[in-house]
């Protein structure tokens, strides 16, 4: 038992090397994305309220444009570790700049859809007389850089395909710092108002795409492969990615009808549930680390031909998401006396949430699993069932959420329908993860 039991466990040891090797730093690099819109309303809040609302306006209409096209990090990393798990790093760059290409075509498209109804956007979103001039004036100078945001996407992708997880951390850091010190520099030195702090976060993407066009054009031609752009290669990668642009879609679909619901529900209600979704994304940023590595080391295995340990590593990134699950739900519970105070001091704010917040805690196990399973099925290129399974999902969670008003219970019964939507996607992704459907093998899917 001792001898057959050895293998065992210096193959978990591997896995776990593997996984903390890319996990980390992935986490790192999730983390310092937020902090960029953190400085800037930091550095904006200092010009007034109606130049922090301007912002927050802006801030969400481009962070909800950049989010829809995420796929481009997700599909290109599972095919690039894919080729790469195959021995070909040649085609595996080569595949990542056809995602780059992608990346520009797209981000070029947006800009042409947002200079222009740029007013309009802000309008949709509530932006009064007074907020509108500035959140305008963001919206229009920010758009610039969607090509660069994107082009990170691709390029991020390429790079942990790659099995290299450090490289983005150091970007995203280094991209941080200049973002800060140049939204500082124009903002207050150059006295250009919220217009240079849009025109610091531009120039700081832009830089960090020039940072990865670097390492991706050095690695392109130490391997001899082409940096033209192929327009089956580019097609290819729009195909892969539009079943996880729906998977997307339907995520942001089910966060809008929570947050509608939470609106109906009262002042208070809606307050909490925003504090409650803040946290929510934090949580999310170390369960998403696990799934970023499962997304390189499954395409990495899969393209070597080596089921058996596509399954094994994906049974040992379950133990990890389930693991890391129940510490994150405990770290909530043992907080929250204080978390609360950090966001409210309203009475009726604190009731909403203190009841939800554990509701939140207990179901960190289940996010543990749901996150894992969504990055190994991402890794394999399995993206028309993560597509299906999120429609089934907004499906069943639909209902139930709007529901809410009418059964009672507030908002803590509104994150027991969120729950629910947690373990709907648990399920269908288990039955997935257990038929084996997704260990399609080889260098391509």
């Amino acid at each position: 038992m001792r001898q057959a039991s050895a293998p065992a466990k210096t193959a978990s040891r591997q896995h776990d090397r593997e996984i903390l090797a890319l996990a980390v730093p992935a986490f790192g690099a999730l983390v310092a994305e937020p902090l960029f819109v953190m400085a800037d309303s930091a550095i904006v809040g200092h010009l007034g309220t109606p130049q922090l609302a301007g912002l927050g306006v802006a801030a969400a209409l481009l962070t909800t444009a950049v989010s829809v096209f995420v796929f481009l990090a997700y599909a290109t990393t599972a095919a690039v570790s894919r080729r790469v798990g195959a021995g070909d790093l040649q085609a595996a760059i080569r595949q990542g700049m056809d995602g780059i290409w992608l990346a520009l075509l797209l981000g070029a498209g947006v800009v042409a859809v947002v200079l222009p109804t740029a007013p309009w956007l802000s309008s949709l979103l509530g932006a009064s007389d007074t907020v509108a001039p500035y959140a305008v004036t963001y919206l229009r100078i920010s758009a610039l850089g969607i090509p660069a945001m994107l082009v990170v996407l691709a390029a991020t992708g390429v790079l942990r395909g790659l099995q290299d997880t450090r490289t983005p951390l150091y970007v995203a850091v280094g991209g941080f710092a200049l973002n800060t010190a140049l939204n500082i520099g124009l903002v207050y030195g150059a006295g250009l108002g919220i217009a240079g702090s849009a025109w610091g976060t531009v120039l700081a993407q832009c830089a960090m795409a020039g940072a990865y066009l670097v390492v991706v054009v050095r690695g392109a031609r130490a391997h001899r492969a082409s940096l033209r752009p192929d327009a089956a290669g580019i097609r290819a990668c729009a195909q892969a990615g539009a079943p996880l642009l729906v998977r997307t879609l339907s995520l942001r679909a089910v966060l809008m009808i929570a947050t509608a619901v939470a609106a109906r529900l009262g002042d208070a209600d809606i307050a909490a549930h925003q504090i409650l979704l803040s946290l929510w994304s934090l949580l999310a940023f170390a369960l998403d680390a696990i799934a970023i590595a499962g997304q390189a080391i499954i395409g990495r295995y899969l393209g070597a031909a080596d089921t058996q340990g596509a399954k094994a590593v994906c049974r040992r990134m379950v133990q990890w998401g389930i693991g890391s699950g129940i510490v994150l739900g405990l770290l909530v519970i043992v907080t929250r006396p204080l978390f609360i105070p950090l966001f409210t001091s309203d009475p009726a704010v604190k009731d909403a949430l203190l009841p939800a917040l554990l509701v939140v805690a207990v179901s960190q196990p289940v996010s543990g699993i749901v996150f894992v399973l969504d990055g190994v099925l991402m890794g394999a290129g399995d993206g028309p069932y993560l597509a299906r399974a999120m429609l089934l999902t907004l499906a069943v969670f639909a209902p139930a959420a709007l529901l809410v008003p009418v059964v009672g219970g507030g908002l803590t019964t509104l994150w027991w329908a969120m729950t629910l939507m947690m373990l709907v996607r648990m399920v269908t992704l288990q039955l997935r993860a257990r038929s084996g459907g997704w260990l399609v093998t080889g260098a391509t899917r």
